[in-house]
Parts: structure tokens; C-alpha cells; sequence
């Protein structure tokens, strides 16, 4: 899935940083916890707001991490993400389905693993 996020072609390029987000949540002994904060925004922007707030909001992270970094204030909470969920209903399993990440549905099969993501830690943190 990265080499196709990376190709920066539509459908994979424009939901890197959601696909990203979702990993890390779904992953999170993966990446630090101080990174989780970032992911739950970029996880809730997409899914309350769309794409171009999303595109936006990565943008800002991607700077911040850069090491030019000019102190660009970005999210570092989310909801109480000491005990993660157990269980997932969507994995990248799902997003993939052959294993080849087909293009067509694949923005839709992105945003139930999204809202499956955010619903799941809302449960595992007694819905903060």
C-alpha cells in the first residue's frame, strides 16, 4: 500500500495520511505514543470534515516533522489511549482485499476502517 500512497495517484496518494493514521492506531506498540494524538486528529478531521480538511491538517503534521520544523502547534491527545482496543471490525486486511489494494472502492473501504478505528478506541477509552 505504501508504494501506491507514495505514487501520489488518485485514490491511494490523497488518503496517505488516513491509511497511515488508521495503521498506527490499529498498531499502536508501532509508533510512539506521543504520535497517537496526531493520528486520532487526522482519523477525526477525515471523518467529520473530508478530504480537504484531512489534506490540510497532514500537510501541517508532514511540516512538523520535517526537520526545518518551525513549532507548528498540532494535536498531541486523543481519546485515553493507554489500553487500545482489543479487536478491530476493519483492518487494512479489509482495505486490501486481495491483497492488491484495487482502486475501485478503495476510498470507501478506507473511511469504514476510519470510523471502525475511531468507534473501537471510543470503546476501549469508555467513549472519550
Amino acid at each position: 500500500m505504501l508504494a501506491l500512497d507514495h505514487s501520489r495517484r488518485p485514490p491511494w496518494g490523497p488518503l496517505h495520511g488516513v491509511t497511515v493514521a488508521c495503521f498506527l492506531l490499529q498498531h499502536p506498540r508501532r509508533s510512539p505514543a506521543s504520535g497517537r494524538g496526531r493520528a486520532w486528529a487526522i482519523l477525526n478531521t477525515y471523518v467529520d470534515e473530508g478530504l480537504a480538511a484531512t489534506t490540510r491538517l497532514t500537510e501541517r503534521v508532514r511540516r512538523a516533522n520535517s526537520h526545518r520544523n518551525s513549532g507548528a502547534a498540532l494535536p498531541d491527545s486523543g481519546p485515553g489511549m493507554s489500553d487500545p482496543p482489543a479487536v478491530f471490525g476493519v483492518t487494512i486486511a479489509d482495505v486490501a482485499r486481495d491483497g492488491t489494494f484495487p482502486a475501485d472502492g478503495f476510498p470507501e473501504r478506507v473511511t469504514a476502517w476510519a470510523e471502525d478505528t475511531i468507534t473501537a478506541w471510543r470503546g476501549a477509552s469508555g467513549g472519550r
